[in-house]
């Protein structure tokens, strides 16, 4: 990693900084929650074990990519657990800079560190760039990903 980025857990005072990362265009379609709603929900990942949000930031400090993970247990796999990352972006200025790599190196030594299988993320089917990103980094296409509302 490079002197000029950290990546570190994020706290509540990092989400007005992670809010405005989601808000860019293209990267939220339905907009953002409110601050009020953001700290309401970021208190609750406390109760889960092993979800945590990881934020990049930059030489003076300043949050310019984030990601989620998440490290589920499982009874299958023979009781190997799985990791998920969520909410991958990066600042729109910092793109193309290594820092999506860092982030996804790190959350990948962090599943590796908990023995996880594997490690999944989903993407939408337009972000075509976003794919060819992750391919770029060693990720396979793997199976049909399924959604509903629920």
């Amino acid at each position: 990693m490079s002197a000029a980025l950290t990546l570190r857990e994020a706290t509540a005072d990092d989400l007005p900084q992670v809010l405005a990362l989601y808000a860019q265009p293209g990267m939220n379609g339905s907009g953002v929650i409110d601050l009020d709603q953001a700290r309401a929900i970021f208190a609750q990942f406390a109760r889960y074990s092993s979800y945590r949000l990881w934020v990049a930031c930059g030489a003076q400090g300043e949050v310019i990519g984030s990601y989620a993970l998440l490290v589920m247990h499982n009874l299958a796999h023979m009781g190997t657990p799985a990791a998920v990352v969520e909410d991958v972006v990066v600042h729109a200025q910092h793109r193309s800079q290594g820092i999506g790599r860092q982030m996804m190196e790190h959350a990948r030594t962090l599943a590796r560190e908990a023995g996880c299988y594997k490690l999944t993320l989903s993407s939408n089917q337009q972000r075509t760039r976003a794919h060819a990103f992750y391919e770029s980094l060693g990720f396979e296409r793997h199976g049909i990903s399924f959604v509903i509302n629920p």
